[in-house]
């Protein structure tokens, strides 16, 4: 048996210690997921909070069936999007900011190849986006990442070869138009 389900044995048995183990094992990785889809760190504080008082109540019914792990995920996509949809999400001027975004020199040309990716990402169907999200920004399994988007695995699996096929064809142009002057 994993220590996560320990954990939820021993959470059924009312240890709110066994709580606050399992909160701190995934706290940053749904943390940073809800930053990905909120528009500032409080927010995502506050999606990712959110997450954790629905996992609780859930819990207690018993409602998830298969692995934590892609339950956590669902519930966590589903609270930001009901904040979303909830005008909790405003579009942010850099003016305003909460931190400064901070610009490494000596990195720049990953930094341009990463503003490169996140742009591209965005041109995708939101259900790519959050694909690509799941698997490879959480490193969530092609299992887990379908059980968290309630789609069949084989979908994933189909969307995921076109998505990267498409990235990789991207990519290349990028790269040619780089090595082409483009860049210079």
């Amino acid at each position: 048996m994993t220590r996560e389900k320990k954990l939820i044995r021993q959470i059924e048995y009312g240890d709110k210690g066994a709580l606050g183990e399992l909160i701190e094992m995934y706290y940053a990785d749904i943390l940073r997921y809800c930053r990905w889809h909120t528009s500032g760190q409080i927010l995502a504080e506050d999606a990712a909070q959110e997450t954790f008082l629905k996992v609780v109540r859930y819990l207690d019914t018993t409602s998830f069936k298969g692995e934590f792990r892609s339950f956590l995920y669902k519930i966590a996509r589903n609270t930001c999007i009901d904040m979303s949809r909830k005008r909790y999400q405003e579009d942010k001027n850099l003016e305003d900011l909460e931190q400064e975004p901070w610009y490494l020199e000596d990195g720049f040309e990953q930094t341009e190849d990463n503003v490169w990716l996140q742009q591209f990402i965005h041109t995708m169907d939101t259900e790519a986006q959050e694909i690509l999200l799941l698997r490879f920004g959480q490193n969530l399994t092609i299992r887990e990442t379908a059980e968290a988007m309630g789609i069949p695995m084989r979908t994933v699996q189909s969307k995921l070869r076109s998505i990267l096929k498409k990235l990789k064809t991207e990519f290349q142009q990028m790269d040619g138009k780089k090595k082409g002057g483009w860049n210079t």
